[in-house]
């Protein structure tokens, strides 16, 4: 199982942060947070399932690229980290 941790902004969608989520992929995680929390999909995911733009997805401390985040692979214990990014100006 690894933990999904949301920023506060995503917390208001999540009904609790950390969640314990099963995968193999950080793909299959997120997945199974969004099957009980459904309103939190559409913040993450773009309408094709790709990662949005402005979101940043953390694997163990490390940054994930958001072209291929979805399919990285979970150790068991793992902690993700979701988060959107800040921009503006």
């Amino acid at each position: 199982m690894a933990q999904v941790y949301f920023t506060a902004r995503l917390r208001a969608v999540v009904a609790a942060s950390p969640v314990e989520a099963a995968g193999q992929t950080v793909g299959e995680a997120l997945a199974a947070v969004f099957a009980e929390n459904p309103q939190a999909e559409g913040y993450v995911l773009d309408e094709q399932g790709a990662l949005r733009q402005h979101v940043c997805v953390f694997l163990d401390g490390v940054r994930l690229p958001n072209d291929n985040a979805l399919q990285e692979p979970l150790r068991e214990g793992a902690e993700i980290y979701v988060m959107q990014a800040l921009s503006g100006g």
